[in-house]
């Protein structure tokens, strides 16, 4: 289990064909890897994998062609949110999440809210207003501040569209969070994992027809 709380931006080095995979090396960033074993889970753009090799500032996973089929980022060289497996003593910062991507969800829109500029360059103050639109098939999971884990990281959704071949949500992003993610990297067009709320999910089955 994770919380959605970002503990470091990584970037995957090399990524290696492994059978119908790949083996990735990936540099931990500013992670803390004094705690991390053999066989631990850590949290890839919201996709949990399992450490298989590691040194004090790098690790290697494995993913296979079914994962690498159901989540985006993850098939080349690249910046990567990192967060470590919660453990029973941890806050709990975020939300709960497995680390299972349930989809994929494409940005529609992401723009500052409020532009605060100087003479020699564009600070990144203010929030940021991102939309994206979710598939058909996550979109009865999605309500106005309820929870959604995009490329990892918690967020709130604070607006829901309801279109015939999806929804589309709207978050309010942050400095913070933009800087302490790879979410700052985001732009029109560009695809990110997604995994509703796993309360949402259990509702549904409690009150599903027999």
């Amino acid at each position: 289990m994770f919380t959605g709380i970002i503990q470091a931006i990584g970037h995957i080095d090399t990524v290696e064909k492994l059978g119908d995979g790949f083996r990735l090396h990936i540099n931990a960033g500013k992670l803390d890897m004094g705690d991390v074993q053999l066989g631990d889970s850590i949290a890839l753009q919201g996709a949990c994998m399992t450490v298989v090799s590691m040194t004090d500032s790098h690790f290697a996973i494995d993913i296979s062609a079914e994962s690498l089929d159901k989540t985006t980022g993850l098939d080349k060289p690249g910046h990567i949110n990192l967060e470590k497996a919660l453990r029973f003593n941890d806050r709990l910062g975020g939300h709960l999440v497995s680390g299972h991507v349930d989809g994929m969800g494409t940005v529609t829109l992401f723009e500052q809210v409020e532009q605060i500029k100087t003479n020699e360059s564009q600070n990144n103050e203010g929030s940021w207003h991102l939309v994206i639109k979710a598939p058909l098939s996550l979109a009865k999971y999605l309500a106005y501040k309820g929870s959604i884990v995009v490329n990892g990281t918690s967020l709130t959704v604070n607006k829901v569209e309801d279109l015939k071949d999806g929804c589309l949500m709207h978050i309010n992003l942050i400095p913070h969070t933009l800087q302490n993610t790879t979410l700052q990297y985001l732009k029109a067009g560009s695809l990110v994992n997604l995994e509703v709320d796993l309360i949402a999910r259990y509702v549904e089955r409690m009150l599903a027809p027999n």
